[in-house]
């Protein structure tokens, strides 16, 4: 993946780490921790946001409700992080 190096983990050692992870699994992480990254004064709060407006979008989801495409990247990161998280608790 194209700039990978900015990241503070290589999309492709995730990819080793957490084989479960799909392309668009790894394509939501490297978008939205570039967002957070760029966001130096307010990482924890557009972090935050991101995790509230991906549990809304579930929860329109479940309702049949049609996801814009911010809501569907956040539902995306956060089920990605949580493949990784799921892998790491054992």
């Amino acid at each position: 993946m194209k700039g990978a190096e900015a990241l503070p983990v290589d999309p492709e050692r995730l990819r080793r780490e957490f084989p479960e992870l799909d392309e668009g699994d790894l394509a939501a992480y490297v978008e939205v921790t570039r967002r957070i990254l760029g966001e130096q004064k307010s990482r924890a709060r557009t972090t935050r946001d991101l995790m509230e407006r991906a549990r809304v979008a579930e929860d329109k989801r479940a309702a049949g409700q049609p996801l814009s495409p911010d809501d569907d990247l956040a539902l995306r990161y956060r089920r990605a992080v949580g493949k990784m998280q799921r892998s790491t608790i054992r």
